[in-house]
């Protein structure tokens, strides 16, 4: 950590291309494909945001999410949200000890890495806890406040295909979450590859390519890489111009949504390209960076009226002709 501290910002960004490359190859030992997943996950972490992963069962979700926080050297707990899950069963309660001292005792919650599974099978009540927790980095219980431990992720994952007995995240909350991601089905050969591992005695042992103070220094150092005016205004521009009620939106976005983006669209627009910039070993991100990363940001900010889904416009495709 000292090493890294005596370095100039653009040495920096040299080393952390670096230690992408490596954690990509960490990963590639156990998640065969989704490269793009991968990718956007790793910039939501450096960029302090959280992800909402969208995809069937069976899509190696969680081992994805367990890989990385290995990877990464960080804590990691997954959490099952369902029905009869409370706010104390994630957050922590206090119990009288055999002192008849009030204890309070930690809840999953206390981790680097939060998996929340099937977010959209808890109450209301539950899903305000967690995504009070994102915002704030802190929970409160007993008229205390305590504060999460750094960096602090949330990977929520949704099932689109089984909408019975779900409780879906309003669109204020989902705005919370910096990328919805879409897991795909993979490819004949890597689903081949999959099999191959998986039905064999075949063993990865993962090594931590980073730990938890470097990966909050690489955060720093995200936020403090400059950004040309034109590529700021051309991110805030990209938001304005999905808000059917403004001067600046297209006919397709007046045409068919109802609710546009909001300001944080305009900020993850910026700092996505910044990390998506340092990836690729740039020191200032361009116009294609924000491009390459709208499509996940915006996909849960906007809202398709009746018209849309009457003609079948998919937000992807709206999203597209914004582009």
């Amino acid at each position: 950590m000292e090493e890294l501290t005596k370095l100039s910002d653009a040495e920096a960004v040299d080393r952390f291309v670096e230690k992408y490359q490596e954690l990509n190859r960490e990963i590639g030992k156990v998640i065969v494909g989704q490269q793009d997943v991968i990718e956007r996950v790793v910039v939501s972490i450096f960029s302090r945001g959280h992800s909402l992963l969208v995809g069937v069962p069976g899509l190696a979700k969680t081992l994805l999410v367990n890989t990385i926080a290995k990877s990464l050297g960080l804590s990691f707990n997954r959490v099952q949200f369902t029905p009869d899950l409370m706010p104390s069963d994630i957050i922590g309660s206090e119990i009288l000890d055999e002192n008849r001292q009030f204890r309070f005792v930690k809840g999953p919650l206390f981790a680097n890495i939060i998996l929340a599974d099937e977010i959209n099978r808890t109450p209301p009540k539950t899903q305000s806890a967690l995504l009070e927790a994102m915002q704030e980095k802190a929970v409160t219980a007993g008229g205390q406040n305590y504060v999460l431990p750094e960096p602090f992720f949330v990977l929520a994952t949704q099932n689109p295909i089984e909408q019975e007995g779900t409780y879906p995240l309003p669109e204020a909350q989902l705005d919370r979450f910096m990328f919805n991601i879409w897991v795909d089905y993979p490819s004949f050969e890597e689903e081949l590859n999959v099999v191959k591992t998986t039905t064999s005695d075949h063993s990865v042992s993962l090594n931590p390519i980073l730990n938890a103070e470097e990966i909050v220094f690489f955060q720093n150092l995200i936020r403090k890489i400059p950004v040309s005016d034109n590529v700021m205004e051309y991110a805030v521009r990209l938001a304005s111009k999905t808000r059917p009620e403004t001067d600046a939106a297209d006919d397709i976005v007046k045409k068919y949504i109802s609710w546009g983006a909001g300001p944080r669209a305009s900020q993850y627009l910026v700092v996505g390209a910044k990390c998506m910039a340092a990836i690729r070993g740039k020191y200032s991100p361009d116009i294609q960076d924000v491009q390459d990363i709208a499509l996940p940001i915006l996909r849960h900010r906007l809202v398709r009226n009746y018209k849309a889904e009457a003609e079948g416009y998919s937000m992807e495709r709206i999203i597209q002709s914004i582009l």
